[in-house]
């Protein structure tokens, strides 16, 4: 038996063998008479070689395959993702997991505190912020009463944030009482924004801008605070005189 180790070589066992007129030639190159391969068998032969390439047939190479691809080593663990709205933080949420040391004897107990929000809302976080700020230090009642009989869009999408964030204070936050919460903060932020083409006459082009936005509320166990009375000009007067005096001067004695 000889065997081919190159392609050319190949060619020039077979191009020999068939000038001579006998043996058979196998797949890869081994060139075997007709007694040899009827009693040894190919397999054998093959195993004596230790260069020998294994020979498989084109229904072996296909299930191979779909072994290789549908394997976990050689896909991702998770589906493959590139949105931007996936690397947010989530630092307003893990605000719920903060674990306080334990209370002194006769210490107030620490009212719960409810953090919950709502992200890439199809709004603009400017219009979002009126509504925001119209809420902000009620109790939750008073704010769902305000939301209710609001025509503004983002003033439903607020109420169903803050039915959520209700939910959440009873079930996860040991709240006994779901009307005894208000809203302690209430903002809106700048999601992330899809820019598009905006196609003008002439062959000229615009940028236009989809807008997103998110909702932050945190909600707190008790009764609201009073409102805080307004300044008078004679205490803003004051402030803006001890900022002055607060300054530090550079560059002087």
């Amino acid at each position: 038996m000889r065997f081919a180790h190159t392609a050319s070589e190949l060619g020039g066992i077979r191009r020999g063998r068939e000038q001579d007129g006998g043996g058979n030639t196998g797949s890869f190159g081994c060139v075997m008479d007709a007694e040899s391969e009827g009693e040894a068998g190919l397999g054998s032969i093959l195993r004596s070689v230790g260069t020998a390439i294994p020979i498989f047939s084109d229904k072996e190479i296909e299930a191979r395959k779909v072994k290789l691809f549908s394997s976990h080593s050689v896909l991702p663990q998770s589906h493959i993702h590139t949105s931007a709205s996936l690397e947010i933080s989530r630092k307003w949420e893990k605000k719920n997991k903060i674990v306080y040391p334990p209370q002194l004897p006769g210490e107030p107990r620490r009212p719960a505190e409810i953090y919950h929000c709502r992200r890439q809302i199809k709004y603009s976080k400017d219009k979002m912020w009126y509504l925001a700020k119209l809420i902000r230090g009620m109790s939750i009642d008073q704010a769902l009463a305000q939301l209710e009989f609001s025509d503004k869009k983002g003033a439903q999408i607020i109420k169903e944030v803050l039915l959520e964030a209700q939910d959440m204070a009873v079930r996860d936050h040991n709240v006994e009482f779901r009307s005894n919460l208000y809203i302690a903060q209430s903002t809106s932020g700048r999601g992330q924004y899809l820019k598009r083409i905006r196609y003008h006459g002439r062959g000229r082009f615009g940028i236009m801008e989809k807008v997103f936005c998110h909702y932050f509320v945190k909600l707190v166990e008790g009764p609201p605070p009073p409102p805080e009375a307004p300044k008078t000009a004679i205490a803003h007067a004051k402030e803006y005189i001890q900022e002055l005096r607060n300054r530090t001067i550079i560059h002087t004695l």
